[in-house]
């Protein structure tokens, strides 16, 4: 109980009892008589600590937030049993804001608000107070800690979480169906009053929606809204403070609301009846129009599927969707003939593919349209009755016999008259013709099936009326086979027969072949020729299954004697008319082993089957004798090749590049081309051998007549070029020659102004003017004393 007395005593006021003090007396003026009743609480017997009903904590201060008054905010005050009133005790006050936010007057004890406080910065503030003795610096009490805390008032607004919502709900949507939920949010202090409270309510967007006051939740508010009708609304939601009543604090957020498209409208044509037309020649698979049916809906609920329902033109006609347009394709299934059927009734239906259960009450989501395909008539190619023919035609068959004929007619109404032809492109040898006018086929050359079994032609059929309408159609000839071949041996055999080959034996199988087809297979005979029916060396003996065996007669064969033994053979075919021919079989003797193997033979035997013939013996011979020939030519040209002129022909201009391979002497080298004679008309005329070229005949040298005796220049150089051309060791093309004589003096003398220095008066040109018109302009410039001066 002393220990409690020997605390610092805090006087504390009740928030509602201070904020009463406050509004009845803002300004405070009579600080003494607050001490007085703090001192007559004090100055009790101390039995104030020990009551048992306390209405207000002795540690705590209360102090209103943003206080507007002209004075400082008072808090409380600090006091202690020990204070005599006489200044000796000091007040000292530390913690959140002593010094800055909250002073103390050191020798009272009172506590005030420096600054305006903002609970929603700082609701609690923690300080502690001790009293010393000035003069000892002593602490008289131990250090206590207070609170004080900070009441709220309603100084912030309702703040949404944003600025702006976008919500989205389906579009038939019932009464009541939640949409988005809203949220405000006040800094105040929830806990003390109603300035946290938020009520919602909706500024803008009815009738259409509603908001929940105390959720925020936004619902819809109207049955069965289209977003065909409308599909962008946008609703305006206020919270407010203090329960929605008058004075409170509020905020405002903007929701988009955008109703989604559900599958609630069917598809509709907009007109019943469509008319399309199509040529009879339109292909399969080409489209001949497009239909749509409009569904007000959006991306899968307006997906539509068209078909055909039924109609006399279902089987002709077929529609297929497209989806990206959402339209119906109407398209040619199968040819079409004017002549058959010229319009065609189609029902097209269209039904959506994505339906939606809870709408299908509003109806059946399709529709049904009338299709009208009119089919126009084009003027079509001839059509043959078949796709090909095949012709089959006995290779004996003879020319200008009929084989077979092809019918070909127009499928138009007109029925133009059709000719008919042979493609020559596909009977390059004419083997083929056609009458024109009834597709009859005949024999031009003979035919040999063994050669060329089959003939494939192509007939042509072309409207008489417009040749640009025709069609082609094959045809297949197969040549039968006539026997009209006689079966051979099918090789060339080397038959040989040992000297000492015993009777009956064998020494050769041959079999035949035949260029014929008998329809029963080949059936060959051998024989020998009646004049040999009775060999005395050989004979044969028919296997029955086209090949014969040849067989010695007698035992024993001599080279010296006989080396080769010709039997001719007689072989039979078995198809109508027989056929029949003679091979020769030449059995050579050759000298045996014990063994039957051959070890030689006679040479003329050998070499006859591998021996050269005389034509490819001549030919080997003449291409030698082409060759030596060729050699001989080649070397007589090499020795006999002389140098070409350089200048073949004064016509010749070409530019030629002549290289001499001689580096020449110099300047000092005049011995090459002098060309000081040309210059000098009395120099020496004295042909020189060049240097330069090595010619390989010596050319005589020539001796001209002297130039100097003739001083007309013109002839002297027409003279020159004429040596030079003709002569073949002259100087290459793109020499030059420079002639710089001037003749003999002139009787006008010089006419160079040069030497008018050397003399002290002024020349006299007059006679310029007796020489005649040819000599005027020089007379008129150097005449007279006006010409000198100008």
């Amino acid at each position: 109980m002393m220990r409690v007395h020997s605390f610092l005593t805090v006087l504390l006021w009740s928030s509602m009892l201070h904020a009463i003090h406050m509004m009845l007396s803002p300004k405070r003026t009579n600080k003494h008589s607050h001490s007085e009743r703090i001192t007559r609480l004090s100055e009790n017997d101390g039995k104030t600590l020990h009551r048992t009903k306390r209405g207000w904590m002795w540690n705590q201060f209360f102090l209103l937030e943003e206080y507007t008054g002209p004075d400082t905010q008072y808090v409380g005050k600090l006091h202690t049993d020990q204070d005599k009133g006489d200044g000796n005790l000091k007040y000292i006050l530390t913690g959140d804001g002593a010094g800055s936010l909250f002073i103390i007057d050191e020798n009272t004890g009172d506590i005030h608000a420096a600054k305006k406080l903002d609970r929603e910065e700082k609701s609690l503030y923690v300080l502690r107070a001790k009293a010393i003795d000035r003069k000892s610096g002593r602490q008289v009490e131990p250090e206590s800690e207070f609170i004080i805390k900070i009441h709220d008032i309603n100084d912030n607004e309702p703040k949404f979480t944003k600025d702006l919502y976008a919500a989205s709900i389906p579009e038939m949507s019932g009464v009541g169906t939640s949409v988005i939920q809203v949220t405000a949010t006040d800094a105040d202090d929830a806990n003390y009053g109603n300035s946290a409270k938020v009520v919602y309510s909706i500024l803008q967007g009815q009738p259409y929606f509603s908001v929940d006051p105390e959720t925020g939740i936004i619902k819809t508010a109207l049955p069965d809204m289209s977003r065909e009708n409308r599909e962008q609304y946008q609703v305006v939601i206020q919270a407010k403070d203090m329960g929605g009543q008058m004075g409170g604090l509020s905020g405002t957020t903007t929701v988009n609301i955008t109703l989604t498209d559900v599958n609630d409208n069917p598809p509709r044509f907009p007109q019943s009846t469509y008319q399309f037309s199509s040529p009879e020649s339109a292909p399969p698979g080409t489209p001949l129009g497009r239909i749509k049916a409009n569904d007000p809906d959006l991306g899968e609920n307006a997906e539509t599927e068209y078909s055909i329902s039924n109609g006399d033109g279902s089987d002709m006609f077929d529609i297929v969707t497209d989806k990206d347009t959402q339209e119906g394709i109407i398209t040619v299934k199968k040819q079409l003939d004017f002549e058959k059927k010229i319009l065609y009734t189609l029902r097209v239906e269209a039904t959506n593919t994505h339906l939606d259960p809870r709408f299908l009450q509003l109806g059946p989501f399709k529709d049904t349209a009338l299709v009208k395909i009119s089919v126009e008539d084009i003027d079509e190619p001839p059509v043959f009755s078949r796709s090909s023919y095949l012709i089959e035609v006995d290779e004996d068959a003879k020319e200008g016999s009929i084989i077979g004929q092809v019918v070909a007619q127009d499928p138009d109404i007109t029925k133009n008259t059709i000719k008919y032809s042979v493609d020559r492109h596909t009977d390059l040898d004419r083997i083929f013709n056609i009458y024109s006018g009834n597709g009859s086929l005949f024999i031009s050359k003979p035919l040999d099936r063994e050669e060329t079994p089959w003939h494939n032609i192509t007939v042509i059929a072309t409207e008489i009326n417009n040749p640009k309408q025709s069609s082609q159609i094959p045809v297949f000839i197969r040549i039968l086979d006539i026997n009209d071949h006689a079966p051979e041996f099918a090789k060339y055999y080397e038959t040989f027969v040992c000297e000492n080959a015993k009777a009956g034996q064998l020494i050769q199988t041959v079999s035949a072949v035949d260029k014929d087809e008998p329809p029963r297979g080949h059936k060959f005979f051998f024989e020998l020729v009646p004049e040999f029916a009775v060999h005395p060396n050989f004979s044969i003996i028919d296997n029955k299954d086209n090949t014969a065996g040849i067989i010695t007669r007698r035992n024993g064969y001599s080279r010296s004697k006989t080396s080769i033994y010709h039997l001719p053979i007689i072989i039979f075919d078995n198809d109508y008319p027989v056929q029949s021919s003679t091979g020769t079989l030449t059995i050579q003797v050759c000298a045996c082993d014990s063994r039957g193997n051959m070890q030689s033979c006679n040479t003329e035997a050998l070499l006859l089957p591998a021996g050269l013939s005389t034509g490819a013996l001549i030919a080997i011979l003449l291409c030698i004798i082409i060759l030596l020939v060729l050699v001989v030519l080649f070397a007589a040209l090499k020795r006999q090749r002389k140098k070409e002129p350089l200048i073949i022909s004064k016509d010749d201009v070409r530019d030629n590049i002549v290289t001499y391979n001689d580096e020449g002497g110099g300047e000092e080298d005049t011995q090459a081309f002098d060309i000081g004679t040309l210059r000098n008309p009395e120099a020496r005329e004295e042909s020189k051998m060049r240097r330069d070229v090595l010619p390989e005949t010596i050319f005589q040298i020539r001796r001209t007549a002297p130039l100097w005796e003739n001083i007309d220049v013109q002839d002297f150089i027409h003279r020159r070029l004429k040596e030079n051309d003709s002569d073949p060791a002259a100087p290459p093309y793109d020499s030059l020659a420079t002639y710089a004589y001037e003749g003999n003096d002139s009787i006008a003398n010089s006419l160079s102004s040069l030497e008018s220095l050397a003399t002290d008066g002024n020349q006299d040109y007059d006679y310029l003017s007796d020489w005649g018109p040819r000599f005027k302009k020089l007379a008129d410039m150097y005449g007279g004393e006006e010409s000198d001066r100008d």
